[in-house]
């Protein structure tokens, strides 16, 4: 049969175009949501990314924690402010895990990106098998919450540098506008001199974060699951929340250099006690109306239960000496909410960020000059101009003790919105094919510190235990 010349140009271009449309779609990132027991799961899809494919599979056991982050899903497609539009398909299973390295035909693995936040137990052998079998890995913190398991984590990255994939944790803290500022001043030598030593009753750095177990997310009271509470599947604070302010300490005091947890870092000391919880409040923030089994043994006298919540490690980073501290409360006081401490002393002045009530809950940074206030403010002068090239608008306010740096309302962000700036930076590296080259020696430096100071801890406990 003969085909018309008008005919045949009607079919190249529909056959061009099929290619073209297969190729796009061949582009697209696919996101893999997998046994999300942690709401940041969720955060991570409040907004929507160009390049990313609106369908995302899930994959997880049947129960109440999948349904709640569904139900999150459902609510940031169905808000009346920029709604999402993500496309669930969900496989609910005991072998949840095993059908998902199987899904080949779901989607490009190399194109994949597999979100974790859920049990951290679990979740270092969920990234070793992922990356083995050739996913990208996007993890929430703790990647590892025991020292027994580091050299698994340490694995799972060269597996990922063999097989050409990126492994990287959510480090929301470091898009806190307060906190970039801060690291921001701490590099203009004129204003800040030079980072401190500092000594282990007086560190250079000094990082706390307090929390609370009950907590408003998202217009509503969180629900947590039960085993948020028990050390052996969440962690403890002091390998949780803390991963956060080991990251910040070496993201600020020496950004974007390698750090080698063999030779870099030293612990001088480690602590950790609990946070007591009623069961009233225990049901509160889990709907279950009895401890499980697997708490029993953090319960006292038959209705407290006792959770090691709270840590601090004293530590020295090249030579510097830092403090992290991490604090959980039960609820904060009406109008108050998750504060943060932070201060950088320098040789010319101090970086302090406060969030207390003079504040009205808000992190903001002030500058403390160790000299001459004059100095300082002629300094402050010659740097703020090549601040304000990056922030434009932020100024400095002259106070009783110090400068209290303005910072424009569009800098400020909610940690919420903070999952979708790592998010999206997750997604600029996907694109170039790497991370950036100090990134993942300092994540096993973070996880070291970490896990490190949880065994001085427990050590540290055992030995006064023994000594009373």
């Amino acid at each position: 049969m003969k085909i018309s010349p008008i005919v045949g140009s009607l079919l190249l271009a529909a056959l061009i175009a099929a290619c073209q449309s297969k190729k796009n779609e061949d582009d697209m990132i696919h996101l893999i949501t997998l046994d999300p027991g942690h709401f940041h799961a969720a955060l991570v899809q409040k907004t929507m990314f160009e390049g990313v494919d609106s369908t995302v599979q899930v994959y997880a056991p049947d129960g109440p924690e999948v349904q709640l982050h569904l139900e999150k899903i459902t609510g940031y497609n169905t808000r009346s402010e920029d709604p999402t539009h993500w496309h669930e398909d969900v496989y609910l299973g005991t072998d949840f895990l095993d059908k998902m390295l199987a899904d080949e035909g779901k989607a490009n693995k190399a194109r994949s990106v597999v979100v974790m936040s859920g049990n951290n137990r679990l979740k270092t052998d969920y990234i070793q098998k992922t990356i083995a079998a050739g996913f990208n890995v996007l993890a929430d913190k703790p990647m590892v919450i025991s020292a027994g398991n580091f050299d698994k984590l340490k694995d799972a990255f060269a597996t990922a540098e063999k097989n050409k994939v990126l492994l990287y944790d959510i480090m929301t803290e470091r898009y806190e506008i307060s906190t970039l500022l801060q690291r921001e001043f701490s590099m203009q030598p004129e204003v800040f001199g030079t980072l401190e030593k500092g000594t282990p009753e007086n560190p250079a750095v000094t990082k706390e974060s307090v929390h609370h177990f009950y907590k408003n997310v998202s217009g509503s009271i969180l629900t947590r699951p039960s085993w948020f509470m028990d050390v052996a599947q969440q962690g403890e604070g002091i390998v949780d929340v803390t991963t956060h302010l080991v990251d910040l300490v070496q993201w600020e005091c020496f950004p974007e250099q390698t750090i080698d947890y063999q030779k870099d870092i030293a612990l001088t000391s480690a602590r950790h006690w609990t946070t007591d919880m009623t069961l009233s409040q225990f049901t509160a923030i889990t709907k279950q109306p009895a401890f499980p089994d697997y708490l029993k043994k953090d319960v006292v006298k038959d209705s407290v239960l006792r959770v090691y919540s709270n840590g601090e490690i004293n530590y020295q980073l090249r030579g510097v000496h830092a403090k992290v501290s991490v604090i959980w409360k039960y609820k904060a006081p009406e109008g108050t909410g998750d504060t943060h401490y932070s201060i950088m002393r320098g040789t010319k002045a101090n970086l302090i960020i406060r969030q207390g009530a003079e504040q009205q809950f808000k992190p903001t940074l002030y500058i403390e000059a160790i000299g001459k206030d004059a100095d300082t403010e002629t300094a402050l002068k010659t740097a703020l101009p090549a601040i304000q090239k990056t922030y434009p608008g932020v100024e400095v306010k002259k106070i009783a003790k110090g400068w209290e740096v303005i910072i424009p309302e569009k800098f400020k962000e909610s940690h919420e919105a903070h999952f979708g700036r790592v998010a999206g930076k997750y997604l600029e590296y996907l694109k170039a094919g790497s991370l950036p080259a100090w990134e993942v020696p300092n994540m096993l430096a973070k996880y070291h510190t970490t896990t490190q100071a949880l065994e001085l801890a427990k050590r540290t406990s055992a030995s006064s235990v023994a000594t009373r």
